[in-house]
């Protein structure tokens, strides 16, 4: 007899268990040598706090009734719950908060999709520093961490959140026909991107703008690249922003394992600035990301500007094994 599961859950075994174990270990271990205290919080929180960080955050998770009648809901990704306690549990206190979490999200997907609902996330959120060396020290503690991980041929790709929507905003684009273009891009379906920007009816220069900036990917000289089509107009902010990453990335000697990337958007819309995802030629798919979210623990009471990285542990350990294959 067969008794089913959950479509996007599995059963892990030992042998498996161990290697995610370890790879847990490997990250947790490089986050506390680089002063990364780590942090727990409930896998269930009220749905009306997960919708005060992201209305996205709560409608894509798994929703139940407790005692008194009140939504709670499964946390779909760890960063609002931090920047929940960073605001109530951390008020008040000085300083820079470094702090690190190993942890299970959850996400309703559509049925048959491949897509995993309960996935193990680790990750970093560096609290209290603005600028592009906060942003460098997680993207580099990050490619650190996965070496010591077991991986050898991971990159970071690297764009700006607010890049393509204050494109929309400055070409005048309806708000009710961003989220399409956004969702292509999330996607990197640039054939379906084409096809909705000629459907908005905007002037050539502005349709070639929204079509060719996504496609703009490759090291430092896609930013000199960038100049011409948005004339530093529309982006100056961004593009100035992702070239005083990219030299605090090279002084910290990690630039030539960043891979930029204009069309890079996160679909949760708490990112402010910089955006990242980890990824690995040996896999099809991004091994996690994050970004920076300067406005995300300001709507818990407490502002402070911020920016993290989280990995995907199963997809970490699946990219682990299929380097293996290839060496």
């Amino acid at each position: 007899m067969i008794h089913p599961i959950p479509p996007g859950t599995r059963d892990v075994l030992p042998d498996e268990m161990r290697e995610l174990r370890a790879i847990t270990a490997a990250l947790g271990a490089a986050f506390e040598r680089a002063g990364y205290g780590e942090v727990f919080t409930p896998a269930l929180e009220y749905e009306d706090v997960l919708r005060t960080g992201d209305a996205n955050a709560a409608g894509a998770g798994y929703r139940m009734f407790d005692e008194q009648g009140q939504v709670l809901a499964l946390r779909s990704d760890m960063t609002i719950p931090v920047a929940r306690m960073v605001a109530t549990r951390f008020r008040g206190v000085e300083g820079p908060l470094r702090l690190s979490y190993s942890g299970h999200a959850y996400r309703a997907v559509e049925h048959g999709s491949g897509q995993q609902r309960e996935f193990l996330q680790s990750g970093l959120e560096l609290i209290g520093p603005e600028g592009a060396e906060a942003e460098a020290e997680v993207i580099a503690l990050a490619l650190t961490a996965l070496d010591e991980a077991g991986l050898a041929r991971h990159r970071v790709g690297l764009g700006d959140g607010a890049l393509y929507r204050t494109l929309l905003d400055g070409l005048e684009v309806p708000e009710e026909r961003r989220l399409p273009l956004l969702d292509c891009l999330s996607r990197r379906d640039l054939v379906t991107l084409e096809l909705t920007v000629e459907e908005l009816g905007l002037p050539s220069d502005a349709r070639e703008l929204l079509v060719r900036v996504p496609e703009l990917r490759g090291g430092a000289e896609v930013l000199e690249r960038a100049d011409g089509p948005l004339g530093g107009r529309l982006a100056r902010d961004a593009l100035d922003g992702l070239r005083a990453l990219m030299a605090a990335l090279a002084e910290r000697s990690v630039a030539e394992r960043v891979i930029l990337d204009l069309g890079l958007v996160r679909e949760l819309s708490y990112y402010t600035g910089a955006v990242y995802e980890v990824y690995d030629p040996a896999v099809g798919f991004a091994l996690g990301g994050g970004g920076r979210y300067d406005e995300l623990i300001g709507r818990f009471g407490d502002p402070r500007p911020a920016c993290g990285m989280a990995l995907d542990v199963q997809r970490v350990h699946i990219a682990q094994a299929a380097e293996e294959r290839l060496r």
